[in-house]
């Protein structure tokens, strides 16, 4: 991957033959379709670039280590979408691509996941040399003592909710930043009762956070609408009232009508391991 350049996947010799001459043309498609993919991916790059959204939002993407926050060395992307066909996801890769150069962070040490990833999309990813995590943690990933970024742009309350949950801890939640939709604007739209009863660790957090939105622009209004940094300074989580730490249960939104995310099957309640560990 070229900073410079854009970003190139390693070539791959074609296998020739009589033998198996069909399963060969279809590879020889599939990495034409590939290579179609990375040239608008590269084409997403140049235009976040050439708009200057990519200068304006270095500010955001800059602040949490403005502070004493810890740099993040590894990132974890969920909800990224279909990026083969729909060109907001496409811009939101492209971002997330020149996020980890803008950061050091090498694409070995980027999961990502979701559901709606084709076998094309997982094999793009692949050359890039992403990594995709193998199962649905229905964001429940633990940041292990490593500063971490989450690049979750657009995805479901509940996903944010239960990524806090698995971090819950100051120790834990001072490693972490998370690109996605703006915590003022859900607090905002939501009835503080429902925000309270529904996602209670958004509620719980919103206290102890740091949050710059990303600039507006007028070719991304749909890609990045409603999309901040947020970052959860030592400082302010120790501010917070000891009473925020007690109610440690995994979130189950029994009563929630409305729930974005694509669950797996359900599971018996266990106490945040962030909480247990600390």
């Amino acid at each position: 991957m070229a900073a410079a350049g854009g970003w190139r996947a390693a070539g791959r010799r074609r296998r020739r033959g009589r033998a198996g001459g069909k399963a060969v043309e279809k590879e020889d498609e599939e990495e034409e379709d590939g290579a179609v993919l990375l040239r608008r991916l590269r084409e997403a790059r140049d235009d976040l670039l050439s708009s200057g959204f990519w200068a304006a939002s270095a500010g955001a993407v800059r602040a949490p280590l403005g502070s004493s926050a810890e740099p993040p060395s590894r990132c974890v992307c969920y909800g990224l979408g279909r990026f083969s066909g729909c060109p907001a996801a496409r811009h939101q890769l492209a971002f997330l691509l020149l996020l980890l150069e803008q950061l050091g962070v090498p694409p070995g040490r980027c999961s990502l996941f979701d559901p709606a990833f084709s076998a094309q999309e997982a094999a793009a990813l692949g050359q890039l040399g992403l990594r995709l995590l193998p199962d649905n943690e229905e964001g429940k990933h633990g940041v292990e003592g490593s500063a971490t970024l989450f690049y979750m742009v657009h995805c479901g309350k509940a996903l944010y909710n239960n990524l806090l949950w698995r971090n819950w801890s100051a120790g834990a939640l001072s490693k972490m930043v998370i690109i996605g939709n703006s915590f003022k604007g859900i607090e905002e739209r939501l009835l503080s009762r429902i925000l309270e009863r529904d996602y209670s660790y958004i509620a719980k957090v919103l206290k102890g956070t740091e949050e710059v939105a990303l600039p507006a622009h007028p070719r991304y209004l749909d890609t990045f609408n409603d999309t901040s940094v947020h970052w959860f300074p030592s400082q302010k989580l120790k501010e917070l009232s000891p009473e925020v730490w007690d109610f440690v249960e995994e979130p189950t939104y029994q009563d929630c009508d409305d729930l974005e995310i694509i669950r797996k099957e359900d599971r018996a309640d266990r106490r945040s391991p962030a909480a247990v560990e600390s």
